[in-house]
């Protein structure tokens, strides 16, 4: 493959698999309780996670180590094994809430029992993980995720008040009640910023084989990866503000959320968001699945990694396994995955401070980087970032309970 076609596909994947279930949860019920008044969250979210992400990438290009490979080194031995802990069950909880979204999907789309389906994406995960290559499992599930891009065209055709959608750019704290604003607000974050992400993102870098010479791609990634994402999340929130505000209806469901682009673009419109909604929680599911094998593997030394077969890497193996059993189980005891979805974000920043800590260090210490550290725009930002999400985590819990998830 050339190195043209492989950059486009990274950034691709970038796109189709920035957008899971709690990105649709929070960003459709803001839109539809405060219309474009939370817009600003996106971009102040996506900039963070993109100097992150661009640290981790970087750190696993320069020194072939992954995110929690650093932890116990950075953070010493307790600190680091608190926050595998905490990492480890927010990611199982947004494991079991992606394999609940699944099972909506394809519940819409075939109408056939919940707990069935649920058991068919478990086993069904179970065979695609163990078959793909890593590579193959990023391009199965990301690309069909694409036709999320459905929700930019609906957001154009529903003809906003521009004006007024700029306006949802600068923070506006009286757009309605304070704390569920605020809720909303660190929601738009903390999906965002999902510790999994990152996880998956340098332990990916390790897997591909990334070195020096993919520094461009990994910038490239980035920049239009996530840049584009930002996009789809914007038409995602101004859908719900065009459709659901107006009419006074709050998307609870996950498939009310796709139902945001019927008005404006028929049932064509409608198959094509929820197939782009399979393929993208399809692909949060694989990644999550994934990323609990890694945490656990690199922190406590194991080989691991999708580019070793199953018997050269058992423990790495079974790990990720498990994660998709315990997942599948918790799912199948009659959880809402929507109220899990919140429950899992909210609680999931809470570890982000810990997770992106050591990324942060070793990205600007010469021992690991050379002379790839952090030069001082990237040092500002990452400091800057890492005050944010920590003040974030602070309030997280506290508005969780205030609003009641969200329910004022």
């Amino acid at each position: 493959m050339s190195k043209a076609l492989g950059a486009l596909l990274g950034v691709l994947t970038a796109i189709g698999g920035f957008i899971e279930i709690g990105d649709l949860v929070f960003l459709g019920q803001a839109g539809a309780q405060f219309g474009y008044a939370l817009l600003w969250a996106i971009p102040l979210g996506i900039l963070g996670i993109g100097v992150f992400a661009e640290m981790s990438g970087r750190v696993a290009a320069t020194s072939g180590r992954p995110v929690f490979d650093l932890v116990r080194e950075r953070l010493g031995f307790g600190v680091g094994l608190i926050t595998l802990i905490a990492g480890q069950a927010m990611t199982l909880l947004t494991l079991a809430a992606e394999i609940g979204g699944v099972a909506i999907v394809l519940q819409l789309l075939f109408d056939l029992p919940n707990q069935l389906l649920i058991l068919g994406a478990g086993v069904a995960f179970l065979v695609l993980i163990w078959v793909l290559p890593f590579e193959w499992i990023e391009r199965v599930f990301s690309l069909p995720g694409l036709c999320l891009l459905v929700f930019v065209v609906a957001a154009i055709d529903l003809d906003p008040d521009w004006t007024a959608v700029g306006n949802g750019f600068v923070p506006n704290w009286d757009a309605g009640d304070p704390m569920l604003y605020a809720y909303y607000f660190v929601g738009i974050v903390a999906a965002t910023f999902m510790p999994y992400e990152i996880y998956f993102y340098s332990s990916g870098g390790v897997e591909e084989g990334w070195s020096r010479p993919h520094l461009r791609l990994n910038r490239l990634t980035v920049v239009f990866g996530w840049g584009l994402g930002a996009v789809l999340a914007t038409a995602i929130l101004i859908t719900a503000a065009q459709v659901f505000e107006p009419r006074g209806i709050e998307p609870e469901l996950l498939g009310t959320v796709a139902l945001g682009t019927q008005i404006p673009l028929g049932e064509a419109g409608l198959l094509l968001v929820l197939i782009g909604m399979l393929f993208a929680i399809g692909g949060a599911t694989a990644e999550t699945a994934l990323s609990g094998a890694y945490n656990i593997a690199q922190f406590l030394g194991w080989e691991w990694g999708k580019y070793k077969r199953p018997s050269g890497a058992p423990r790495f193996t079974f790990a990720w396994m498990a994660m998709l059993a315990a997942g599948t189980l918790i799912i199948l005891t009659g959880l809402d995955p929507v109220q899990l979805t919140e429950f899992a974000v909210v609680l999931g920043v809470v570890a982000v401070p810990f997770s992106y800590l050591p990324v942060l260090l070793a990205a600007g210490d010469p021992t690991y980087m050379g002379d790839q550290t952090n030069g001082q725009l990237q040092n500002t930002l990452g400091w800057f970032y890492f005050a944010f999400i920590s003040l974030v985590a602070v309030a997280a819990i506290p508005l969780l309970i205030v609003t009641n998830m969200g329910q004022g």
